[in-house]
């Protein structure tokens, strides 16, 4: 007679072996497919295995408490189809078998190894060969279905059905007559979500190689965030004023390039940088030594189709807002269309980033390493505000700055965004000496 070997499948990713915790039959037991067979645990969680194909058991693998490894077999059946030749003949009936409740922790032989494959046979004359099974002898009994008579479907199937509120009788088995999960997923994807699509379509995974700008920009995150102590401190600005005065300018403002908040916010840094000179810095690991620039070399850090650059705005003190905004301009189409200069995407002493319009409550940017501080803008918003005991609607901004807390203390940082804050809600201090 032919047999099915069911061996433990990969059940989880980096799993070699399992431990059994429970048998739900025994050996002499007929199932039915998907039928409970036992409880597996790894060292992620417990795993019920459910009988591959519908025949009698006649051996399993291991005791409860023992390992079974990956690809291993677990249990061994007598598939319905050899089991059906072997009692049928041309004059006697064939009846089924009916699958018997079994303990969780059905005995087992004592003297078996510790680790070793723990096999229980069932001879070749339907004889258990263990006193455990002669107590549990096989029925031979018909099984009582509740479902209609055409209705073919395994004991987990039906199970689910019933918890879903699924008629089986409605549902049309893709292959073999007999309906499986597969068969009521499909069901549930088309009939019975009351018109609504799901959430998504599953698509292939896709491997990409971290080559180019990518693996350079991995490598200086990782350099960054394993070498550099970061603190974050956030502030909220209102920008009031500075949005009003922007619309005003950028109404008159001819073929100059259009004003964003950037360059003010940059003058408003260059203004208060000299009284904090340790946040315009770099600092040289090897040789312990920390350089405070004395020009802002501001990198600007850019989204491009290959990953984020940094162009350099060089000098940003020397510069108003009108030649600032159209550097910034001139430096994000050249990194964007890689016509950047070498020399343009290297020695920042400070960066900004900004991620614009999709902006954020707040961000915690990540140190452009060897500098020491990196500030971050984020969306303006409109809310409620008391200005003088009354309700008002403000612009609002959050500022965030992230620093290296081995060259730079949290009350400079923190004092330094309120210099800068002060400059930018009251924006025509940013044009007087």
């Amino acid at each position: 007679m032919s047999s099915y070997e069911f061996r433990l499948p990969d059940i989880g990713e980096g799993i070699a072996e399992a431990e059994i915790v429970a048998w739900h039959v025994k050996v002499g037991d007929y199932l039915e497919e998907d039928a409970p067979l036992a409880d597996l645990m790894t060292d992620k969680a417990t795993v019920e295995m459910t009988a591959p194909v519908s025949g009698r058991l006649t051996a399993l693998a291991g005791a409860v408490g023992e390992q079974v490894a990956i690809g291993a077999v677990l249990a061994v059946l007598e598939t319905e189809e050899a089991f059906s030749a072997a009692v049928h003949t041309p004059h006697t009936p064939v009846s089924t078998p009916v699958l018997e409740a079994q303990p969780q922790n059905p005995p087992h032989e004592s003297g078996a190894l510790k680790g070793e494959a723990h096999w229980e046979e069932e001879d070749r004359t339907g004889t258990a060969s263990s006193p455990a099974e002669a107590d549990h002898p096989v029925a031979s009994l018909p099984i009582s279905t509740a479902a209609a008579p055409h209705v073919h479907a395994s004991p987990t199937v039906r199970q689910r059905a019933k918890e879903l509120g699924v008629d089986l009788a409605g549902i049309v088995p893709a292959v073999s007559g007999r309906i499986r999960h597969a068969d009521l997923d499909s069901y549930l994807l088309y009939h019975a979500r009351g018109g609504y699509l799901p959430a998504g379509s599953a698509r292939p995974n896709a491997e990409v190689k971290v080559i180019g700008l990518r693996r350079r920009i991995a490598e200086n995150m990782a350099a960054s965030k394993r070498h550099i102590p970061h603190f974050t401190y956030v502030e909220e600005f209102d920008v009031t004023k500075l949005e009003a005065l922007r619309g005003d300018l950028n109404r008159e403002r001819g073929d100059r390039a259009r004003l964003t908040i950037l360059p003010f916010l940059i003058t408003a840094i260059c203004r208060a940088l000299p009284d904090f000179p340790m946040i315009n810095a770099r600092y040289d690991e090897e040789a312990g030594i920390v350089t405070r620039a004395g020009a802002v070399h501001l990198g600007i850090a850019t989204q491009t189709d290959n990953g984020l650059m940094v162009p350099v705005l060089r000098n940003a003190e020397s510069r108003n807002i009108w030649q600032l905004a159209s550097e910034i301009a001139r430096l994000s189409d050249a990194t964007r269309s890689g016509k950047a200069k070498s020399d343009e995407l290297s020695g920042s002493t400070l960066t900004i980033t900004s991620l614009g319009a999709l902006g954020g409550i707040a961000t915690m940017p990540v140190i452009n390493r060897p500098e020491v501080a990196i500030v971050g803008p984020n969306k303006i918003v409109e809310r409620p505000v008391v200005v003088e005991g009354r309700i008002a609607i403000a612009k609002l901004m959050n500022v965030s700055i992230s620093c290296d807390h081995r060259v730079v203390d949290g009350w400079d940082a923190a004092s330094f965004v309120q210099a800068v804050k002060r400059l930018v809600e009251n924006p025509a201090m940013l044009f007087v000496p």
